[in-house]
């Protein structure tokens, strides 16, 4: 069974997908979310202030948690048909506005215009989705205007696989086992400008 665990929808029961989905568990999210609420504090922010992208949502467990403690907005990505109708049941229990539903391959969704210009971002993607394919969504993503610049992404993978599945350029603050999974926390760090027009550069 899975609930919120804070907020104002605290204790409401989320339905999990059937099949295809591996909800995440209530010691991982506590973690997440004292995490969050961390970097918040340190920031001088509060939920308010917080836009969320939740990539292969599931049943939405962590982007609707975060619409419970205040978010502004949250736009949960999820392919499967039928799971994306438990997200919106679930978007209805939480009873919060800013939620949004979006029926689409995580791998296909910088092609559109984006809808949010996410401060935080969540990534649970099948365990079998290689970390460089990872990568590469997260670039595409931050490339199209997904991401705000300094925007923090929580991903998580199996333990069993320790690549890194944040792209290079971006800073990896910290990597948090807890059994069989691991919490990846970067930032996406925008690339430095370069000017490599001829005749521009010093002797």
């Amino acid at each position: 069974m899975t609930r919120i665990i804070a907020g104002v929808a605290r204790g409401r029961r989320l339905q999990v997908p059937g099949t295809g989905t591996r909800p995440t568990s209530d010691r991982v999210r506590e973690a997440v979310f004292s995490s969050v609420e961390s970097v918040l504090r340190a920031e001088d922010l509060a939920w308010p202030d917080v836009a969320v992208l939740d990539l292969y949502a599931g049943s939405g467990a962590l982007g609707l948690e975060a619409l419970s403690r205040g978010a502004r907005a949250a736009v949960l990505v999820e392919r499967s048909r039928p799971a994306a109708r438990v997200l919106a049941a679930n978007l209805e229990v939480v009873g919060r506005p800013g939620g949004h539903v979006m029926v689409r391959d995580v791998a296909q969704l910088a092609s559109v215009d984006p809808v949010v210009l996410a401060d935080l971002c969540f990534a649970d993607p099948p365990y079998e989705l290689a970390a460089m394919a990872l990568r590469r969504v997260l670039t595409d993503l931050a490339d199209a205007g997904w991401l705000a610049p300094g925007a923090l992404v929580i991903v998580e993978r199996a333990s069993r696989d320790g690549e890194n599945p944040l792209p290079d350029a971006w800073s990896h603050e910290r990597t948090r086992p807890y059994g069989d999974t691991t919490l990846w926390y970067g930032r996406f760090t925008e690339a430095e400008p370069t000017d490599d027009r001829p005749g521009d550069r010093s002797a």
